[in-house]
């Protein structure tokens, strides 16, 4: 672990932000209190951001805020894909998952092509299974073309083969494997430079920020009041419309706005296991369980994530979590196509649930459409629930047509209209991952210890180009480029940078979403002290 004498000296370094950062939040709550903003977005997750990036681009006044962190919840528990849905090609939606392939290949290549990866799934078929090879053979295939090929063609392999790649697939009474292509990523890394893209476009965002209660002038909801949940602070926001994106808490809002608003939407819980991997995987394993259902097991940060369930979830939203039932369930489904060697309860590092929002009404939630729906409440606020993260841009320009398209237009006149915006823009710090890892390594410290090749790398598929920026911090403070843990590529610039130009607050901010030390296992209690320290220096 990194010396003693270090350690004591991390928690001084970085005292003043650099330049260039974030707002403090006491500047950022009386800029908030203080403006009338066009559009007041309530819910950070990747929906709610979208939309405020969107409306930035239009040049609107927008405000965004969270009663958390930003994609604290939903948004960063997804199972880190960006996929066109193979699934959907059993109930005919052609066209859908063609729209499915379109997004995901814009975010892969044009986007964020520092932030998402592609992937190999190999599709075991089993002897008995619930599907034969020619039809997933077929399936493969019709599933590639959709994306123009982009990803090679879909086809079949021969055990033997996938083995060679997934040295922990389960051969026995494996009769072949159908091959296809999507993309990954690190959610709560995507969202936050969306975050930063909604920034750089003119959004004023806070996280951590609790709506206490509605505005309301004539009947009509005009703001919100809010609590900011770091210091006890209590500030408002004024603006003419007001889009409620809080995710699982939806309804929750809709009652602030009207005490008898009927239920809009249904929850299904998505549970995940992390584990540390016992050998390298070149591809991921999509298994079937039944007609309708796919298991993942998903080389992924290093580690193998495993998932998912799906079961209706009528709890409270905050208090999600893995049971033993979901954990017992993930791993028996994985163990259909994945030797017991690597599904050992020791190699479990982490594991995470989120709830898909879903419209509401009768069936089982794996057959629900995983649609957006948008709802205006009696005072006029907007309400907008559901989607998958692959069209999250999608997304937040379909809600923006929605509301340019109001009776009375409460957003005025005075604005680009999103069907004239850019129809690629890229996230801050695009550019070849590759390229950028490179780079970090031959221009490495100077005076400090040489860069690792793994961090170079997660520096590179985590931050492309603003990597350089937290190398920067490294080289001015060598302390700033030791290891946060041994065992993880990540350094303690990140932390500082975190704090001043990532909206950090909390140790979890850091540990859980711009870093990966919690779902490695590592953030321990000495690793969350330092963290914190380090944090409050601000």
């Amino acid at each position: 672990m990194t010396s003693q004498a270090t350690l004591q000296t991390v928690p001084a370094l970085g005292t003043h932000p650099a330049s260039g950062s974030t707002p403090s939040r006491a500047e950022t709550r009386e800029q908030l209190s203080k403006a009338t903003y066009d559009l007041l977005v309530i819910g950070g997750g990747i929906l709610g951001i979208s939309t405020a990036w969107h409306a930035a681009q239009s040049g609107l006044r927008v405000a965004l805020v969270d009663a958390g962190d930003f994609a604290g919840a939903t948004s960063s528990a997804s199972s880190k894909l960006l996929h066109g849905g193979l699934r959907y090609l059993q109930t005919g939606a052609v066209k859908l998952v063609a729209e499915n392939h379109f997004e995901r290949r814009a975010v892969s290549r044009q986007v964020a092509p520092h932030l998402a990866n592609p992937l190999t799934f190999y599709l075991p078929v089993y002897k008995g299974g619930p599907h034969g090879a020619a039809k997933l053979g077929a399936g493969v295939f019709a599933y590639s073309a959709l994306s123009g090929f982009g990803d090679g063609v879909g086809h079949l392999l021969s055990p033997g083969k996938a083995q060679q790649d997934v040295p922990e697939l389960r051969t026995e009474n494996l009769k072949a494997v159908a091959v296809y292509g999507d993309d990954q990523m690190n959610d709560a890394r995507m969202a936050l430079m969306t975050v930063r893209a909604a920034v750089e476009s003119g959004a004023v965002v806070l996280n951590h920020a609790e709506v206490t209660g509605l505005r309301f002038t004539e009947g009509r909801v005009t703001g919100a009041e809010l609590k900011d949940r770091t210091t006890g602070d209590e500030f408002g926001v004024s603006a003419r419309l007001v889009l409620n994106a809080t995710g699982p808490w939806v309804d929750h809002l809709r009652r602030m706005e009207d005490p008898n608003a009927a239920p809009s939407i249904r929850l299904s819980k998505g549970a995940h296991l992390v584990l540390r991997r016992t050998s390298p995987w070149k591809a991921a394993l999509a298994t079937p369980i039944d007609k309708y259902r796919i298991t993942f097991a998903l080389p992924w940060e290093d580690m193998l994530l495993l998932g998912t369930t799906d079961e209706e979830y009528e709890g409270d939203p905050g208090e999600v979590a893995v049971t033993e039932k979901d954990t017992a369930q993930i791993l028996d489904e994985a163990a259909f196509s994945v030797r017991d060697q690597q599904l050992s309860r020791d190699l479990i590092t982490y594991s995470f649930a989120g709830l898909r929002v879903l419209p509401g009404g009768p069936g089982a939630t794996s057959k629900a459409k995983r649609e957006t729906v948008v709802t205006e409440g009696r005072g006029g606020m907007l309400s907008v629930a559901g989607g998958k993260w692959t069209t999250f841009r999608h997304i937040g320009r379909t809600v923006m047509k929605q509301l340019e398209a109001l009776p009375g237009r409460p957003l005025g006149e005075d604005f680009e209209p999103v069907s004239a915006l850019p129809k690629k823009l890229p996230l801050p710090g695009v550019a070849n991952p590759r390229a950028v890892a490179h780079r970090l390594l031959v221009d490495g410290p100077a005076p400090g210890p040489r860069m690792g090749a793994d961090t170079a790398r997660h520096l590179a598929t985590h931050y492309g180009s603003l990597a350089f920026d937290i190398a920067r911090l490294a080289n001015e403070n060598p302390e700033l480029g030791e290891r946060v843990h041994p065992d993880a590529p990540e350094i303690w610039a990140q932390v500082v940078y975190a704090r001043d130009n990532e909206w950090a607050e909390t140790a979890d901010d850091v540990l859980r979403r711009r870093t990966t030390l919690t779902i490695r296992g590592l953030a321990t209690d000495e690793v969350r002290g330092k963290v914190q320290d380090l944090l409050d220096k601000k």
